[in-house]
């Protein structure tokens, strides 16, 4: 029986401390992400100054614009249709492999009473010719020896009830029970 070294209080605080630390650790990590986003942000697209422009500079602002997100969304298309094909493709090669595995549901098979000789022959092919009686080599039993070995005495059993009833009988059971291990 070992016991901790550790209490349970002990347990307790060192758990509640390795959660506080796990916490503010994902919290910095959420931190650092959201300010990298903003930076990548900030890189790739500009701030849009419209003060000031005539209708027609906004109007060319608004077709550069569109002009903008439409290559970005064909863009966006393209790796759609390319994710799509490749999930299709890895969907079709799985199923290959599982029909190279053999993992489809076998038939039941029927027995078929094959003697040894058709066995043979279709085991060492039909050009070598052997001939086995295995029969041959199992030992033979007789009914009439059986039958010997048992002799089967039918008495009345009330006679044997009698015998055994009263202290006579328990002595003669005592008796016999002693008698094969004087001899």
């Amino acid at each position: 029986e070992r016991k901790s070294k550790i209490t349970a209080s002990r347990k307790l605080l060192l758990k509640s401390l390795m959660l506080a630390k796990a916490k503010e650790c994902w919290e910095q990590e959420h931190e650092e992400k959201e300010a990298e986003k903003a930076r990548y942000l900030a890189e790739r697209i500009p701030t849009l100054e419209t003060r000031g422009l005539s209708l027609s500079a906004l109007q060319d602002l608004c077709r550069e614009l569109h002009a903008k997100v439409e290559v970005v969304d064909e863009e966006r298309y393209d790796i759609e249709a390319k994710c799509n094909h490749n999930t299709r493709e890895i969907k079709d090669l799985k199923l290959k492999v599982l029909d190279l595995r053999g993992k489809f549901k076998r038939p039941p098979l029927r027995r078929v009473r094959v003697s040894a000789d058709a066995m043979l022959r279709a085991l060492l092919g039909s050009k070598h010719k052997v001939s086995m009686d295995l029969r041959a080599n199992l030992k033979s039993v007789k009914k009439e020896d059986t039958e010997k070995e048992r002799p089967v005495e039918v008495g009345d059993w009330r006679k044997n009830v009698e015998a055994m009833s009263g202290m006579e009988g328990r002595k003669k059971m005592f008796d016999a029970a002693k008698s094969p291990t004087t001899q």
